[in-house]
């Protein structure tokens, strides 16, 4: 199942709505509208990201699809058993998740891959039914402190009280899931060495070991 999602009609986001106008216009082979998640409901293991890239998920209609972040997280995630096939950047590529879906916390490409918190908020109606729509649901991994703060404010946690920090664990008693912190997969974290990729396989190989507990 992949619906839980907002369909090209949503006009809650009118900075977002204008430019996915003109992104029609520039690119008109673009799939331009709000990304659908990417894996299967049944998994125990959700990732949550930030928002399309203009030429990655906005294009292939897939999360982290055809962009530098996704060039990171897919292929380590499928040296960690967590998906199978050849990822080669297009949806319909045959790659697939196992026990993983993919999602972001803002649906719709923002102009210069900055969301505002209105936009944040307009999403998270479609982030909760997802959540909600997700009964073996264990860990959450948010990558970068806008996914962890969307998480926090759909599930109704006090953000100063669960503060992001890179390869922290955070128990959400209340939900019974963890919530576990990484740096975003971006081009511009990896080549300052914000993130390096062994920082990053140690969160993953991290997660496996809380989804065994």
């Amino acid at each position: 199942m992949s619906f839980v999602c907002p369909d090209k009609k949503c006009n809650l986001c009118p900075r977002l709505l204008e430019f996915r106008a003109q992104n029609k216009i520039k690119y008109p082979s673009y799939y331009n509208g709000p990304v659908e998640p990417f894996g299967d409901l049944s998994a125990q293991i959700l990732i949550v990201g930030l928002a399309p890239g203009l030429n990655g998920a906005n294009q292939t209609n897939r999360p982290f699809t055809n962009d530098y972040a996704g060039d990171v997280l897919y292929p380590i995630l499928k040296k960690y058993g967590l998906a199978h096939g050849n990822y080669q950047k297009f949806k319909g590529d045959g790659f697939e998740l196992i026990n993983v879906r993919v999602t972001n916390s803002v649906r719709c490409v923002p102009p210069q891959n900055k969301v505002t918190g209105e936009e944040v908020k307009n999403c998270g109606q479609y982030l909760i039914k997802e959540l909600e729509n997700m009964p073996n649901l264990k860990i959450i991994l948010t990558l970068g402190s806008v996914a962890h703060n969307a998480v926090l404010g759909v599930l109704g946690y006090k953000k100063t009280a669960f503060k992001f920090t890179h390869g922290a664990v955070h128990h959400l008693e209340r939900h019974n899931l963890l919530l576990l912190n990484s740096y975003h997969t971006s081009r511009y974290n990896i080549n300052t060495g914000v993130l390096t990729y062994a920082m990053f396989e140690d969160v993953v190989l991290n997660l496996l070991k809380l989804l065994t507990k």
